[in-house]
């Protein structure tokens, strides 16, 4: 099982007995192709979308990194190749001979192919309906009045580009009061909340959010706060206190976070929430 442990002899009044030590193991071992963790007290088998990770970091891949048969670039749509294009020629990050040439190369660049197949991070940012291919990927705003009195929703469909242009749109339109104030003919509205904390969190949402799980992201609108959640996780040993300092980037999925990155929606250096906590 590659595993090690102590065995101990030990001889008492009472007779002989065997003492067997077992380290704690930071993953889960495997035994006659079954794979095993202790929670607590219990041994557990690992199944299902668990496992899934499991094998893949193993192998050292992401979920967005795995493969999908029978899709092709042509079969992507163009007006989000086309709004790519025109982010990532202001952001400076992707050289301009690559957003000239054919989508194809586009993709390849963005290392979004794995040999002849299209990866799952390519569906989801490209993609006119990825919900085809990955269950839950939309957005879900709610605005209430109490934890359990909903007034009012949305739900915001498409590819991630969409997504992501659409719930700012949404929220600052409809979600997010602004107070209006004017200084001689010019009106100024104020928001509640700072518009770069709202599309970090936002951005932070959809590029670490754990895609497998097929749950939505979940926007929840109040009076006095606002709560951003996805279903995913912060690396191991990480806290809520590394987020607020400086620290690095590691992105849940590393393949959606490069096209934001190279789109401009994104930093690759961690400081998101440390500046923006700053500006709140």
């Amino acid at each position: 099982m590659g595993i090690l442990l102590e065995v101990n002899l030990h001889t008492t009044t009472q007779g002989e007995f065997i003492e067997i030590i077992v380290e704690g193991y930071p993953y889960p071992v495997n035994y006659k192709g079954q794979y095993h963790y202790r929670s607590g007290s219990t041994k557990q088998e690992l199944k299902g979308a668990a496992l899934d990770k499991f094998l893949l970091q193993k192998k050292g891949k992401r979920w967005d990194a795995v493969p999908v048969p029978n899709i092709a670039v042509t079969d992507l749509k163009q007006e989000t190749f086309d709004f790519f294009r025109k982010r990532a020629i202001k952001s400076q990050r992707i050289e301009e001979d690559i957003l000239t040439d054919t989508n194809e190369h586009l993709i390849g660049n963005l290392q979004l192919k794995e040999n002849d197949f299209l990866k799952k991070a390519a569906i989801l940012l490209f993609h006119a309906e990825p919900e085809k291919f990955v269950t839950g990927a939309y957005i879900k705003i709610g605005y209430f009045e109490t934890d359990d009195d909903l007034k009012f929703q949305d739900e915001i469909h498409g590819n991630l580009f969409e997504q992501i242009e659409k719930t700012m749109d949404l929220l600052f339109t409809k979600y997010i009061k602004a107070a209006i104030s004017y200084e001689g003919i010019t009106r100024i509205e104020k928001y509640e909340y700072p518009r770069n904390a709202v599309r970090e969190a936002l951005l932070n949402a959809v590029a670490h959010k754990d895609y497998s799980g097929g749950t939505p992201i979940q926007i929840s609108v109040y009076s006095d706060k606002i709560i951003f959640w996805n279903e995913g996780q912060l690396p191991d040993n990480w806290t809520i206190e590394n987020l607020l300092t400086k620290h690095p980037s590691k992105a849940y999925n590393p393949d959606i976070a490069n096209a934001l990155f190279r789109s401009g929606y994104i930093e690759s250096w961690g400081r998101g929430t440390f500046k923006n906590d700053k500006r709140m």
